[in-house]
């Protein structure tokens, strides 16, 4: 198993929920951040200057099986890329063991789709 955590730009969110479901991840967790980039310079938007040193972003945590990694991978990068500084950060880390709450199962059985 493995987590992922993205950190996209809000006004690509609703693309990257989209092709999230589109790959079969139906699961995750999302929540607003603020981050501080490497781009650190005053840019001028609809006539009003802002600083560009915090940021507002959208955090994306998924919890997966290996097969559905490479997938949502793929899905974030092609919903959040512009090609410009600021598109965000993917980040993979492995995940020991995940428990049901509400059954007391453990193992990457917990994340099979049951209904």
């Amino acid at each position: 198993m493995k987590k992922i955590e993205a950190i996209v730009r809000k006004t690509h969110f609703e693309e990257v929920k989209q092709a999230l479901f589109a790959a079969d991840i139906n699961w995750f967790s999302y929540s607003e951040v603020k981050a501080i980039g490497q781009d650190r310079q005053d840019r001028i938007y609809r006539g009003v200057m802002y600083s560009t040193d915090i940021i507002s972003r959208i955090e994306i945590t998924i919890i997966c099986r290996e097969q559905f990694v490479q997938p949502a991978i793929d899905a974030i990068l092609a919903a959040a890329h512009t090609g410009e500084v600021g598109d965000g950060r993917i980040f993979v880390s492995p995940v020991d063991d995940t428990w049901s709450i509400r059954t007391g199962e453990h193992g990457d059985t917990v994340l099979a789709n049951k209904k």
